[in-house]
Order: C-alpha cells, then structure tokens, then sequence
C-alpha cells in the first residue's frame, strides 16, 4: 500500500484514504472520486432495483410453495 505524507499534518496516510486519519484533512487525489461513487445516483438505483427484485422473487416462490402444499392436502 502506497503511503504519502498529509499536507497539513505531515503524518504518512494512504493514497486511497479520503481524509487524513489525524487532522481530517481531505485527500485532495481521492476525494472528487470518492464522493462520485458514493453518491452516485445511478448506483443508487440500481441497488435499490436489485433489492426489490429479490424481495419480490422471493416472495412468489414462497407463494407458489404454500399454493402446492394447500392443493396437496
């Protein structure tokens, strides 16, 4: 892991980190991209997308499931 020495602080951070353990300073080579892909509203979406289909699926086959076992008895 590649390490650089913060700005304001001088203490060794990592390149990948956000901000500066010690002092909280934004790492100004991460930052832009970090809050891009967290608040990125399309992968927002598409997780929430996700979740709702799964739910969903879940829930017709547990339908399906107790519909056969209703007929079978």
């Amino acid at each position: 892991m590649e390490k650089k020495k913060c700005p304001q602080c001088k203490n060794l951070i990592l390149i990948t980190s956000p901000t500066c353990l010690y002092c909280g300073r934004p790492n100004k080579f991460i930052t832009k991209q970090y809050v891009n892909n967290k608040w990125n509203k399309n992968n927002n979406k598409n997780l929430s997308n996700n979740i709702f289909i799964n739910k969903f699926s879940i829930f017709i086959l547990l339908l399906i499931i107790t519909i056969f076992i209703i007929k079978s008895n």
